[in-house]
């Protein structure tokens, strides 16, 4: 697990020096950092040690023949057995016991063809020096993150939107990729906050050859995977799950520095945790407690799963303040607007963690590939026109006006039902999008002053939407899931907050075998008569305690509202978002965020401090970036 970053050339100017880059990487790779120039080309790399942690190992690596040179982000959990194949078919030797050199060799003998023999995550570039090209490449899901920027003069890349800064890209802010963010809480691949910087796609690459480069796919689920459901029986197919998972977890566990697992209390964390406990005596797990929010504190169960498991497992029990206290660190270390307000919890889960390990398993993907949320098993009930949809959707107009909030069983119960309400409405589309948004379309279009083109807004949202049909099934949405919330917001948040704690995380629910195999599955296996995940939970129903298949499903809300009006008012009164800041920053509505701070200072606030805490995020970055 690392960063690296790059510059190729395309004229006769000098190579830059990337010093100033790896410096913005540190915290991703602190054991060693490393540039090289070769031709036209600069690369550099900030390791962190993971597997053959000797110097041998260093990046950026040079084959003994001189003519690659690779940089590399991430873990290949199969480079052993890709190593036997390269020494009998290849007779290929080795100088190093790295997974790096195993890659620097499948180019060779392979080229661009091998990416699908990769189990494991990965962003990386190799410069073939014989052929003056450079190949570029992220993993399929999007696990590890690859920033690009293709200027006048050179093609540059990086691990982190802020290591592309000092290699000249101009910070000109997308204002459709903005709009975006205040509807999502994030911006979604392939754009960034910057025009002229993009994200590489997952199950993507590219090749850079003379001036010129050109992306393409390697991997995707098919459409008619999504539509065509295996015959395989409902038995057969918790039999082949369960080999898939516990295989997955295992090529998982291959590390050279110490190992842990967090563990939730919930029912993906602990199959994680379970299943590794049974690899090694005595594992580690960790998990965090709130003190001040007991509606969301779930180490009850996480207890009992570790002594069900017996691991040698830590709770960090944190207060409000606790939670405060690492806000700053939270805003300084994100490098583009993201306001998913659990990361908090993930960065001090994550540095508590890092005490005591280097790696750490997850439990993170079962939920979208398996519908394990909410929103699923609504969804289902949206398509199924019945009358639930009309009888909620006539009592709306009163439950917009009732308390809603997810702090408390009953707040929570009214939000859930306004929101089925409104999307019971909608198309298929038009509902999966409204339930993955904090805001509707006009608050989004209307916070900018600028006025923006919405067909170019509407084609972007056609991408991402492109799989949601009228006559498909819920499989449309999880893959939706996969390629929209997975990729550009769950998975963010574990690797910028794990990086910010130079802590490698590792998700076994994403190995693509436990992927492919889910997206053959009929819906019906995966959630039926209100169960959420049933195939996974049928099982592992044995393995693990059966008090956590009871426990109610909810997640982490910061407790934003508090702050606002206690240790942050100030920041939104007198600096984020007081009235003389946003007239000198001309870009959003006065009378807006006016109306904003009123209702959020009000005795009926709603939901309004997602958007609040949305526009301090972009505040903060802005301050920091476009000010600097």
């Amino acid at each position: 697990m690392c960063g690296i970053v790059g510059s190729i050339q395309y004229s006769n100017s000098s190579n830059p020096d990337l010093s100033e880059s790896l410096l913005k990487l540190n915290k991703r790779g602190p054991d060693h950092q490393s540039q090289i120039q070769i031709d036209h080309v600069s690369l550099g790399h900030a390791r962190l040690s993971i597997i053959d942690t000797s110097a041998a190992a260093h990046q950026p690596m040079v084959d003994v023949s001189g003519q690659f040179t690779i940089v590399f982000n991430g873990e290949i959990f199969n480079f052993r057995e890709l190593k036997l194949e390269l020494e009998t078919k290849f007779q290929e030797t080795f100088s190093t016991h790295s997974d790096t050199e195993v890659l620097l060799k499948l180019y060779k003998h392979y080229h661009t063809d091998f990416l699908n023999k990769l189990n494991g995550f990965w962003a990386f570039a190799i410069y073939d020096k014989a052929n003056k090209t450079t190949f570029i490449s992220r993993d399929r899901y999007g696990e590890k993150p690859l920033f690009y920027s293709a200027l006048p003069d050179r093609f540059v890349f990086a691990s982190e939107l802020k290591a592309l800064i000092p290699l000249g890209i101009e910070k000109k802010l997308d204002q459709y990729s903005i709009q975006l963010y205040f509807q999502l809480n994030y911006i979604p691949a392939p754009n960034s906050v910057f025009e002229g910087v993009k994200k590489l796609l997952p199950g993507h690459y590219i090749l850079i050859k003379q001036g010129e480069f050109n992306i393409s796919p390697y991997y995707s689920i098919s459409k008619e995977q999504l539509t065509n459901s295996s015959t395989i029986s409902y038995d057969d197919a918790k039999k082949k799950l369960h080999q898939l998972v516990e295989d997955a977890v295992e090529r998982r566990m291959v590390a050279d520095v110490p190992l842990g697992s967090f563990l939730s209390g919930g029912i993906d964390s602990s199959i994680v945790s379970g299943i590794a406990a049974q690899k090694v005596k005595h594992l580690n797990t960790f998990s965090i407690g709130f003190k001040d929010e007991p509606f969301f504190d779930e180490t009850k169960y996480a207890n009992l799963t570790a002594k069900h498991f017996n691991t040698n497992h830590t709770v960090f029990s944190l207060s409000n303040q606790d939670l405060f206290g690492n806000l700053h660190d939270v805003l300084e270390y994100i490098d583009e607007p993201f306001a998913d307000s659990s990361a908090l919890a993930v960065h001090i889960l994550s540095m508590h963690t890092r005490k005591q390990v280097t790696v750490s398993l997850s439990g993170d993907g079962a939920d979208e590939i398996f519908a394990g949320y909410n929103k699923h098993q609504a969804s289902l009930k949206a398509r199924d026109k019945g009358i639930l949809n009309s009888t909620l959707s006539a009592i709306q107009p009163i439950l917009q006006h009732l308390p809603q909030s997810r702090n408390s069983w009953l707040g929570n119960k009214i939000r859930q039902a306004n929101r089925f309400a409104i999307g019971a409405k909608l198309t298929n589309a038009e509902r999966y999008w409204r339930w993955c948004s904090i805001s509707d379309d006009a608050y989004a279009r209307n916070i900018q002053i600028q006025p923006l083109d919405q067909s170019i807004i509407k084609s972007r949202k056609k991408f991402y939407l492109s799989n949601i049909s009228e006559i498909g099934n819920l499989n449309d949405e999880l893959y939706t899931d996969m390629q929209l919330v997975l990729q550009n917001d769950m998975l963010v948040k574990v690797d910028s907050m794990s990086m910010a704690n130079s802590l490698e995380v590792r998700a076994p629910f994403l190995d693509y075998t436990i992927i492919d195999f889910a997206f053959t599955l009929p819906v019906e296996y995966k959630i039926a008569n209100g169960i959420t995940k049933k195939i996974l939970k049928d099982t592992f129903r044995s393995f693990l305690p059966e008090e956590i298949f009871h426990r109610p499903k909810h997640g982490f809300e910061v407790p934003l509202l508090k702050w606002f009006r206690t240790e942050l008012k100030s920041m939104i009164t007198d600096d984020l978002l007081s009235s003389s800041f946003i007239a000198r920053q001309n870009l959003f509505s006065p009378q807006l965020i006016s109306e904003l701070k009123q209702k959020l200072f009000s005795n009926n606030p709603g939901e309004v401090h997602a958007q609040i805490w949305a526009l301090i995020v972009f505040q903060y970055w802005w301050k920091k970036t476009m000010e600097e």
